[in-house]
């Protein structure tokens, strides 16, 4: 059987850590050592900050997700469609369309035709 000794610690933090070692261990003194050889093993002290958290590190990676999605939507509206379109009328094979001649002050004339009450009417209106 091992030998135990007695540490003494603040009533609250003992608490904390009583609760804390019935959560994920199976004895305090498994929790203890679990907790003791994790710093050793990883060279690190346990008043140092481990950095940014999770959540830090996700708002900065939308940030920059957002910001990524805020260029390439500027290119597409400056560069991507005037292109496209330009490169669409290139390839349209459609005829311009024709355009009315314009007849003579003559030919039109005659096509105007005198009305009995001096009125001169159009051919289109009669």
């Amino acid at each position: 059987m091992d030998t135990f000794i007695g540490i003494r610690f603040k009533k609250e933090t003992a608490k904390r850590f009583q609760e804390f070692s019935r959560t994920h261990f199976s004895s305090h003194t498994e929790a203890m050592a679990t907790m003791l050889d994790f710093f050793l093993y990883n060279e690190i002290s346990p008043k140092e900050k481990l950095g940014p958290t999770g959540r830090t590190i996700e708002a900065s990676i939308k940030k920059r997700i957002n910001a990524v999605i805020a260029i390439l939507r500027d290119v597409e509206k400056s560069q991507t469609k005037p292109t496209a379109a330009m490169l669409a009328s290139l390839f349209q094979t459609e005829e311009a369309p024709k355009k009315a001649l314009i007849l003579e002050k003559k030919i039109m004339e005659e096509r105007r035709q005198v009305h009995p009450t001096g009125d001169e009417l159009d051919p289109m209106e009669k």
